[in-house]
């Protein structure tokens, strides 16, 4: 049971944890057994129509599967309006997204999270899970953040594991061969962005990445 004023809990386990890019990639993910799953659509370069257009299709195709939790990246919004299972923010988003309002609607709720800092901040709203990262250097997005690396990984995992105890999403510069080693760190799952979407074979990559993060 949930304490006052937290997050609901995920109604599931995490494991591996694909970051894709559009509704395509949420529902092709879906297909392929994929169960936790974030839709990161960038607002640059798209109209508001279209950023509403990814976010309803992407939170259609999760409520369509059963078991999936598929989180929407930022655009909180425009995921309490079409019902979705929840939302991951960052820390700069904390001060400006309604968290009374996605709370009372039932959201899940992902934070990411830096530093220790950073950490007690997130841990104090009570989400639903807390993402930790960079673990490994990452080209994707420019960090201004060390990597954690799996020693800091393996503590903080254990500090967010006190009361209350929250889940743990591994992120930052992880491909397949590095998952076993960041699961051994204590964490829920781990968060993949380019393991898959820059796959030779993503199927193939989701299906050893869900093998490899199994909780």
């Amino acid at each position: 049971m949930n304490p006052i004023n937290a997050f609901p809990s995920l109604t599931g386990p995490i494991g591996f944890y694909p970051v894709v890019p559009d509704a395509a990639w949420v529902q092709r993910l879906l297909g392929w057994g994929v169960r936790t799953i974030q839709l990161r659509f960038k607002a640059a370069g798209h109209t508001p129509a279209e950023i509403e257009q990814e976010v309803r299709a992407a939170v259609a195709a999760g409520r369509a599967v059963p078991g999936a939790q598929v989180f929407i990246n930022d655009h909180w919004q425009l995921a309490l309006s079409a019902g979705a299972y929840g939302v991951h923010l960052g820390q700069e988003d904390l001060d400006s997204a309604d968290l009374n309002a996605l709370r009372s609607a039932g959201l899940r709720l992902g934070l990411s999270t830096h530093t220790p800092a950073e950490l007690a901040r997130a841990h104090a709203v009570r989400p639903s899970y807390l993402a930790i990262g960079p673990v490994y250097p990452t080209t994707l997005k420019v960090m201004p953040y060390e990597p954690v690396g799996l020693e800091r990984l393996k503590a903080w995992a254990a500090q967010a594991a006190l009361q209350p105890a929250l889940p743990v999403v591994a992120i930052g510069g992880i491909s397949l061969d590095r998952i076993p080693g960041v699961m051994a760190c204590g964490v829920a799952g781990v968060a993949v962005v380019s393991a898959v979407t820059q796959a030779a074979d993503p199927q193939q990559a989701a299906r050893s990445g869900l093998l490899l993060a199994a909780p």
